[in-house]
């Protein structure tokens, strides 16, 4: 994750680590840095000093720490939740499961780059191989568990691709592909999905 360039990437990235924000000790005063940039000081370019990448440095930090100390063990009697979403260069996943306080907790987050090819795909082909690219990683924690998983995504059309028959011959593996996990699918618009749409942004 590069240090953002523009207000409108570092609205992104606070988003992104704002959702975990119960899980980063000490995030208000930690962040303030990078707040301090949204201001109407500042218009689309922001500076970038010491003060704000150590501030980046050390969310990221925090946020990988989260995911590989014993802060949560998974549960595999609780349900999953499964964000996705693709860009024009890459699709992402965040897997994330509720724990008894009703927090959402970090499992595992991925980015995975589309090639040439896949970034010529219609809109709804690369929301779908993004939901592949995400159970397929994860099938080691999803695939067996007693309850479904939940699938966020901003695109309907999934749905369509998950009861129905794509006349896509692409699809169609796809959707066969999707049969093999239990999974639902949730409508979730991308301005909510702000942890899928962050990692989905990664160009580096």
């Amino acid at each position: 994750m590069s240090p953002p360039k523009t207000k409108k990437e570092l609205r992104r990235i606070l988003g992104f680590f704002n959702y975990f924000r119960d899980h980063l000790m000490n995030y208000a005063e930690i962040v303030r840095p990078l707040t301090d940039l949204t201001s109407k000081r500042y218009q689309s370019q922001i500076p970038w000093g010491e003060a704000q990448q150590e501030a980046f440095s050390k969310l990221k930090e925090l946020l990988k720490r989260a995911t590989q100390e014993p802060l949560y063990a998974v549960d595999f009697n609780k349900p999953f939740c499964l964000f996705v979403d693709a860009s024009n260069f890459s699709t992402s996943a965040a897997l994330i499961q509720i724990d008894d306080n009703g927090k959402n907790v970090p499992v595992a987050f991925s980015s995975t780059k589309l090639t040439e090819s896949q970034k010529n795909w219609s809109v709804i082909e690369k929301e779908a191989f993004s939901v592949l690219v995400a159970l397929r990683k994860y099938r080691h924690w999803i695939f067996g568990s007693p309850s479904a998983t939940t699938v966020f995504c901003d695109h309907n059309s999934l749905n369509v691709l998950a009861e129905t028959v794509p006349k896509s011959a692409k699809l169609v593996r796809w959707a066969l592909a999707l049969q093999q996990f239990n999974i639902n699918f949730q409508y979730y618009p991308g301005h909510k999905n702000v942890v899928a749409d962050c990692l989905s942004r990664l160009e580096s």
